[in-house]
Order: C-alpha cells, then sequence, then structure tokens
C-alpha cells in the first residue's frame, strides 16, 4: 500500500507507523475480523476503543428476545479498551445510552494520526468528532446510513444544515455501498473523499459451510425439514422492521402453485410467539428454531436453498445477506434493503421484490421452488460475488482512504512549514 510512503514523505525521516484509533459503539461480531485484519497491517499500530460492553440483558432488549453472549471471540487479536461510560442509563439503544467524555483526553494526548469513527447516532460519537476538529485530527466516519428511511418531511429539514456542515467537513466518509455512498454525497460529502469500504462477515462461514455440506441432510432432520422440499431461510429479529409476517404469508401463496416447499425461521424477538401462531393456524411446513449463535447458523444455511429478507427500510444493509450468500445461498429481499444494489442480481445472485408485496415475493418462492437447477447456480454466483466482498477487500479500501487522510495532513504541514 501506499501508507508507508506517504508517511517518509511526511515526517521526512525514517517512517514510523500510523497510530490509528478505532472509535465504536461496543463489540460487534461482524466488526471484530475487520479489526484482527487492520491490526496485523504492520504499517499501522491500531486501538479500538469501546464506548460500552452491552449485557445479555441489553442484547435481549436490542430485540434478539433472549438474554445470550456472543459464543465467537469478539476481542482477540487486536488492542482495544473500554471507555467509562457516564450515561445515567447506559445503552447502545439510544442515543445518550453512550456518555464517554474522557474521549477527549484520550484523544488529545494520545497522539493519533487519524480516529475511524463507526456509525456517530449516538453521543460519543459527536463527542469523538468535536475532538478531533479541536485537536485536528484527521476523522474518518463510517456508516450504512441512506436516503430510503422513512421519515417526517420536517425532520429532514431540519437535520439538513447540520449534516451538511458536519459531513462536508470529514476527512474521509467510509460508505458500505451504494446507497451509502449516495447519502454522503447527497449531504455534501467531497467527491474524493468518499470510499466504499463494504460490509464483511467472517470467512469462517465459507470455510465451515464447505466442510459442512455434506450433512445437509443430517441438518434438515435435526428441524424436522423436508428432504425433498425447497427450504425458505429467515434469520432475523422477530420484530416489525423485519416483517416476518410477509415471510409466512409469501410461503403459504407459493405453497398454492409449488406444493415441495418449507420454511425454517431462524432467531427470536418479541413477535415470534404470534408468528409460530400463525404457521400453526394456517398448518404451514415452517420450523422455528430459536436464537442460534454464531457458532450455530451455519447449519441453517446449509439446510435451507434460498434467504429470504423481507425487511422495510431500516434495514440499512442486511448483513445475513452476506452470510448466506457466503454459504452459497441466493437470496430474495425487498427493493428496501440496503444491500440490495451490491449483492442481489436478477436471476444472478437472487431476486429483489416490492416492499410488502407478498403476491411478488411468493412467485419468486415458486419459480426457485420449480427451478431447482437455478438455485444451484444462483448460489454458485453468490458465493463468488460475497468472495469479493472479503475482510482483504474492506482492509485495502480502508488504507487507501487512511493514505489519502494521511498524504492531505502531510501536505499540509509541508505548506506551513511544520
Amino acid at each position: 500500500m501506499l501508507l508507508p510512503q506517504f508517511l517518509g514523505a511526511r515526517f521526512g525521516r525514517e517512517v514510523r507507523r500510523v497510530k490509528l484509533a478505532f472509535v465504536t459503539s461496543h463489540p460487534i461480531q461482524y466488526h471484530s475480523p475487520l479489526f484482527r485484519a487492520m491490526a496485523r497491517q504492520p504499517g499501522l499500530d491500531l486501538e479500538v476503543l469501546f464506548c460500552h460492553h452491552a449485557s445479555p440483558a441489553e442484547q435481549a432488549a436490542a430485540g434478539f428476545g433472549v438474554e445470550f453472549e456472543w459464543d465467537t471471540p469478539l476481542l482477540d487479536g487486536f488492542r482495544y479498551r473500554f471507555l467509562r461510560n457516564v450515561a445515567q442509563n447506559p445503552s447502545v439503544n439510544h442515543f445518550s445510552g453512550l456518555d464517554t467524555p474522557e474521549i477527549s483526553e484520550i484523544l488529545a494526548k494520545g497522539k493519533y494520526d487519524a480516529v475511524l469513527l463507526f456509525g456517530w447516532d449516538y453521543k460519543s460519537a459527536w463527542q469523538t468528532i468535536r475532538t478531533c476538529w479541536r485537536y485536528k485530527i484527521p476523522v474518518l466516519v463510517r456508516s450504512e446510513s441512506h436516503l430510503y428511511t422513512q421519515r417526517p418531511r420536517w425532520k429532514k429539514l431540519l437535520k439538513a444544515l447540520p449534516y451538511r456542515f458536519c459531513i462536508s467537513r470529514l476527512d474521509a466518509c467510509l460508505a458500505i455501498g451504494q446507497w451509502s455512498e449516495k447519502y454522503f454525497r447527497h449531504y455534501g460529502a467531497r467527491t474524493n473523499r468518499v470510499f466504499i469500504v463494504p460490509h464483511t462477515v467472517d470467512p469462517s462461514f465459507e470455510r465451515d459451510s464447505r466442510a459442512l455440506i455434506s450433512r445437509r441432510a443430517q441438518f434438515r432432520g435435526r428441524w424436522g425439514l423436508g428432504q425433498a422440499e425447497t427450504i425458505f431461510l429467515f434469520v432475523g429479529k422477530f420484530i416489525a422492521s423485519k416483517r416476518p409476517v410477509d415471510f409466512i404469508q409469501g410461503l403459504l401463496q407459493a405453497r398454492e402453485r409449488c406444493g415441495s416447499i418449507g420454511g425454517l425461521m431462524v432467531g427470536d424477538g418479541p413477535l415470534r410467539e404470534s408468528c409460530q401462531h400463525l404457521v400453526e393456524e394456517l398448518r404451514l411446513p415452517i420450523r422455528f428454531t430459536g436464537f442460534l449463535n454464531q457458532s450455530q447458523i451455519v447449519p441453517a444455511y446449509i439446510a435451507a436453498d434460498v434467504l429470504v429478507m423481507p425487511s422495510d427500510a431500516r434495514e440499512t444493509w442486511g448483513l445475513v445477506v452476506n452470510e448466506a450468500m457466503s454459504c452459497g445461498r441466493p437470496c430474495l429481499v425487498s427493493d428496501r434493503v440496503g444491500c440490495g444494489p451490491d449483492l442481489v442480481f436478477a436471476g444472478e445472485t437472487g431476486f429483489v421484490f416490492p416492499l410488502g408485496d407478498v403476491q411478488a415475493l411468493a412467485s419468486r418462492m415458486a419459480d426457485c421452488a420449480s427451478r431447482p437447477e437455478l438455485v444451484v447456480a444462483m448460489g454458485e454466483k453468490a458465493r463468488a460475488l460475497a468472495g469479493s466482498q472479503s475482510v482483504p477487500a474492506a482492509v485495502e479500501r480502508l488504507l487507501e482512504a487512511l493514505s489519502r487522510v494521511t498524504h492531505s495532513v502531510g501536505q499540509a504541514s509541508a505548506c506551513s512549514g511544520l
């Protein structure tokens, strides 16, 4: 990468490592592989600053429906610390739940070359941004926000000016895909400061799915799924924004066209009980697994044939699509799921259907069930595409953005005689 050369030009002597801080709300299973990969870069001195440690009870309150701890290592392979959260009601679920004023002193004294902030919808994020501006520390923001989220017109107008002021001043805007890139540009991000850094999942999904595929019949038997049926899969919290009832209604209508169809619903949440009652009432061959932790989820992808994500625009990306594709499964997603434009291509890696259009969803389900060869072909292309959305690809884009930022700082220092 260009990073060492930029630093050599900046300091005019032997190259030293870039001191980089990642600031994020709390340990998240999808971030850890990226943190580990970045920590292995020889040109970086990385530290991750967590604003909070979510308790099992908070995980349940966030919509998972059950108390749990992730069963894969979230803190291995990189240097980190937890900041002191002084919020009156500590939580990752609302803006004021993360309040870490000590971030100002840490960044001021830490001599960081840059700060990368994950998300900005919490108080600690704005504390970080203000501190970076005050001490002229380059700040990069990674966000998955997009323009398709439904909000009142007054709210959009209210935030227009402050968002434009803030985003236009960021040293780099790290979008996760096409929609978030448009979001940054809409609010004034400079063209040469927007970088797409893809969302990624742990490489173990592809590795484990290949290793376990021979046990597909066993996994289907575990959940009572028909061996000859086309199995459609729902993975997510049982909450309104995920629209689990659309999945059930879609499968019901699809079975009227093609009877050899079954379903598997993975997850928990406030709507699970009502969904189970509906399935019983309709006498549908849909099985519920409850919440499955990270080490338990791959067998569900192997047992199924096609992932369905009916979510509304609050699904700003949909990382279970990455997971399913890594396991060789095509996906049916609504046209308001954030990853659609980047990952789901009609007849290639799956299909996109209009949000809430159960009939259109059912038609796609029936089409997949009647054309198993198409499902297999789409699954192979889905796995290949997921491979391009890899951790190494994300690292490369992050280093490119960081090089651009540190190079600009170096040029500014040289021009000012520093």
